[in-house]
């Protein structure tokens, strides 16, 4: 428990504390979790700072706000993913590059479950490990915001997809062919290149040009 002289001194310094939370902001780790962080390496400074060294206790307190700031870092932020977790992680990454050598295609969630004997659901968690978070809250300087996250409603997605099927229906056929192998059958550039008689070279500058067009007729 802070005594009331101590907490008073905690207060006028939790500028420092900000100070340093700013600097890792927007790095997947909640800026609420930098804060609380910074204000036990905040409560640890004061309490071991020594005037009589002839420190300004800044100059004392900022390395210890930041060797806790960047403890989460090294802990793996606040998001805790088990060992078991980690591993299949891994083996879900081998096992899917080595499917899409061999079939030249990205595997399906199930097809990865059946290959190592397990869940969909437990592939699933897996992939989303790899997947760094977004921090939703950011710093400015009218202090503490929240980003909005956009929601897209089921009509608007049924638009958006008779739009692009609209564009498809627009393109030639050989076009046609390079974006749904590409973007519906998930073949590699590679995979396409075989398909049609083309060079991957030459399928990756097509795809690129193609997507360009779309984009411009979408908008």
């Amino acid at each position: 428990m802070l005594l009331n002289k101590e907490e008073d001194f905690i207060k006028e310094n939790l500028g420092l504390v900000h100070s340093c939370c700013r600097r890792f902001s927007g790095r997947n780790i909640e800026y609420d979790d930098l804060f609380q962080a910074g204000c036990v390496g905040l409560l640890k400074a004061s309490r071991d700072f020594d005037e009589s060294r002839g420190f300004m206790f800044s100059t004392y307190a900022v390395p210890v706000i930041l060797g806790e700031i960047k403890r989460l870092f090294r802990d793996g932020g606040s998001i805790k993913v088990s060992r078991s977790l980690k591993e299949l992680s891994l083996k879900v990454t081998r096992v899917s590059e080595q499917f899409e050598k061999e079939h030249c295609r990205v595997a399906t969630v199930g097809e990865l479950a059946n290959i190592l004997g397990v869940t969909i659901d437990d592939v699933s968690e897996a992939l989303n490990v790899s997947v760094p978070p977004t921090s939703l809250t950011y710093y400015d300087d009218d202090g503490i915001r929240e980003k909005d996250l956009p929601i897209i409603s089921e009509e608007e997605n049924i638009y958006n997809r008779l739009e692009v099927m609209r564009v498809l229906e627009e393109l030639s056929p050989d076009d046609r062919k390079i974006i749904f192998f590409r973007y519906f059958n998930g073949y590699t550039q590679s995979r396409v290149a075989s398909v049609l008689g083309m060079s991957q070279v030459q399928v990756s500058r097509r795809e690129k040009k193609l997507i360009e067009i779309m984009r411009k007729k979408l908008q």
